[in-house]
């Protein structure tokens, strides 16, 4: 069955058919061409061109593109859908690469068996720190809907033939969207649909072998515990995953959640260690491809925890310098924020330095500017928005414009409980 339809061949469905179609007209390859030529409605190529491109076709180290897929089709009395499924690899890894954005990739991803190609992972990947890049600026509802939309696509890999390297690669890809998806969901306020998120990218990440997936699915956990005020809970995810977790960025961020906790129980000791363990563990870390990745760990982010605790306990003129830093780093040249959520937590630091000092118009302005922002991590503005709440409420109750800002807080706090 040299030119039909064998089961042990390993080539693509669509080219095994489409030599199958030609022998069983009892056509050669030459006349094959010439039946293209009678069918199409443009100019082809020359004779010479087109053998070569048929030669790849029913060899499978190439599918034809639109234009000559409907073309076979129509030469041999089909559909297109027929003869080149949606579903096949082709077709299916050309979404895929097509919606990353790689135009150079598009050519790559031809050349490729029935299996998944390098090319397709290599995109996805891309994708995947695409995504994570955009974390810091873009709106969470269309991020997270583009998150979950590359998720799905993503996972639908595992109902392709896969070798047990792809197999761990495509679980990896997913965990690490699982985990973008699940902090949106947190930052807009969604608890459950965020813890059970999260959970799904620790089963990927336990699956796939992938300790960082698993540690940073801890850090997360930590992270929800503390912004619901369940302090303890923090420490203990966070000791936790310090278990998992080796010397990347999430056990850097740990150890910035177990300081951020024991800041609030009052444990001054505590907060030195943690701080000191995590300032040891990011020196040695090499400086970040992109620092706007949301699973790196910039330099300037030990900035941004530093100031959160040192605010905690008290220590306005660190808390202060600290914020202005954050501020600072996360600003572009020409103004723009480039990390908005950082920047909207250092406002709300000076408010409470300035809170604290005496001056309740600095204060207000700040914790207001603070809320403005449209790109919001909503649990962690809101957990920082209260303390400068706390303050203004206990020692300004009956200013005009700290009630205004409280009812501010309050009437978005009852939005999104």
């Amino acid at each position: 069955m040299a030119d039909g339809l064998d089961a042990s061949d390993d080539r693509p469905v669509w080219a095994a058919r489409l030599r199958a179609e030609r022998a069983a007209r009892g056509w050669s390859q030459a006349d094959a061409i010439r039946a293209l030529r009678a069918h199409s409605p443009e100019q082809l190529p020359s004779d010479n061109t087109l053998l070569r491109n048929w030669k790849r076709w029913e060899a499978g180290r190439t599918e034809p593109d639109p234009f000559y897929r409907a073309l076979i089709a129509k030469t041999f009395g089909t559909v297109t859908a027929a003869f080149f499924p949606p579903s096949a690899t082709g077709e299916a890894d050309r979404a895929l690469l097509e919606g990353s954005g790689m135009g150079t990739l598009e050519i790559v991803a031809r050349v490729q068996a029935s299996d998944v190609s390098p090319s397709t992972l290599d995109a996805l990947r891309v994708t995947a720190d695409r995504l994570c890049c955009e974390y810091p600026y873009m709106p969470p509802d269309q991020l997270h809907a583009e998150g979950q939309s590359w998720l799905r696509r993503i996972t639908s890999l595992m109902d392709r033939r896969l070798t047990l390297s792809q197999h761990r690669d495509v679980l990896s890809l997913a965990g690490w969207v699982a985990l973008l998806v699940g902090c949106l969901e947190y930052d807009m306020g969604d608890r459950r649909a965020a813890e059970g998120t999260r959970r799904a990218a620790a089963s990927l990440g336990m699956e796939a072998g992938n300790a960082a997936i698993s540690a940073w699915a801890y850090e997360m956990r930590a992270w929800y515990a503390l912004t619901q005020g369940d302090y303890r809970g923090a420490i203990a995810a966070a000791e936790a995953g310090k278990e998992i977790a080796t010397t990347d960025g999430a056990a850097v961020q740990l150890a910035a959640q177990r300081a951020k906790a024991w800041a609030r129980l009052g444990d001054r000791r505590q907060v030195e260690t943690a701080l000191d363990h995590g300032r040891q563990l990011l020196e040695a870390l090499p400086y970040p491809a992109d620092i706007d990745h949301h699973f790196m760990v910039d330099p300037a982010k030990f900035d941004f925890y530093a100031m959160d605790c040192y605010r905690i306990l008290g220590e306005n003129r660190l808390a202060e310098m600290y914020a202005n830093e954050v501020i600072s780093s996360s600003t572009d040249p020409n103004g723009i924020a480039r990390k908005p959520m950082r920047i909207a937590e250092a406002r709300v630091t000076l408010g409470v330095t300035a809170a604290r000092e005496g001056d309740v118009e600095a204060a207000v302005s700040h914790g207001r500017q603070a809320l403005e922002g449209d790109r919001k991590s909503l649990p962690s503005l809101l957990m920082c928005s209260q303390e400068l709440a706390s303050t203004l409420a206990t020692n300004y109750p009956k200013q005009e414009q700290v009630t205004s800002y409280l009812e501010e807080l309050r009437t978005l706090t009852s939005a999104h409980p």
